[in-house]
């Protein structure tokens, strides 16, 4: 007969702090807690988890900061925003494109928050979504990170850790497209109010526990965003080929 090979206990530690990381329980650029708290939550000696944390460091999971602690990798992620996400997200033609996507992403997300989202996820999206700077917020820059972070929180709520740390991945460049379209919309000074009461139907919905119409909010939403956008882009073609001719007869 096979011997049956016993796991270390240092493994089973990794294990688990990998697990914290995947979940969302520890982000990245978080300090893990101190050693001694460490090693009574895991019930386990001291010499174990600092194996395990050597595990984890071996990985590119963790860092050690002399006298400061050990710490979650800040670029954890580095693989999926790469430069060519940079690249796109500087190039407008591709503004569409990145909403087209987000329909999938977000969409999603609502679908999942609705079906699977806990009390405290739903107490957390209301926070995030009354924490929103009034449509008529003239710095866009805060206002796109403010619902970045609103769609992230709904990413949470759907527990589906790969959607979540996709969405977290990209924050950076879901939040530019935010950001232009802001910029944009804010042309058109009849649209705020609308977008503003389009987000409220979508955090209704899956606090109704509704995946369906959760879902179809989501992408209603984003198609009216991008019907405004397209409709804002043709008129500014307008007006340009206008002023082009005008030019030409002076």
């Amino acid at each position: 007969m096979q011997r049956i090979q016993s796991r270390k206990l240092s493994d089973v530690i990794t294990e688990q702090l990998e697990s914290m990381i995947v979940d969302g329980r520890l982000l990245a650029g978080q300090k893990l807690p101190p050693e001694r708290e460490l090693a009574e939550k895991f019930a386990v000696s001291r010499p174990s988890l600092r194996e395990a944390i050597q595990n984890m460091e071996a990985k590119g999971l963790l860092y050690r900061k002399q006298g400061g602690g050990t710490f979650v990798k800040r670029k954890l992620t580095t693989l999926v925003s790469d430069p060519l996400l940079d690249l796109i997200a500087q190039r407008p033609e591709t503004q569409f494109d990145l909403l087209e996507f987000r329909h999938a992403l977000e969409g999603m997300a609502a679908y999942y928050a609705a079906l699977r989202g806990q009390p405290e996820d739903y107490q957390h999206l209301q926070e995030a979504l009354q924490a929103l700077p009034k449509e008529d917020e003239s710095d866009k820059l805060v206002e796109a990170k403010a619902l970045a972070e609103f769609y992230l929180i709904m990413a949470q709520a759907s527990h589906n850790m790969v959607l979540l740390h996709v969405m977290r991945s990209m924050q950076s460049l879901l939040q530019e497209n935010i950001r232009c379209n802001l910029e944009m919309l804010a042309l058109n000074s009849k649209v705020g109010k609308e977008i503003s009461l389009q987000r409220g139907k979508i955090v209704a919905a899956i606090l109704a526990r509704n995946p369906e119409r959760a879902r179809q909010a989501s992408n209603e939403h984003l198609a009216f965003i991008e019907d405004t956008l397209l409709n804002i882009n043709r008129q500014d073609s307008r007006i340009q080929r206008a002023l082009r001719r005008i030019e030409v007869k002076r």
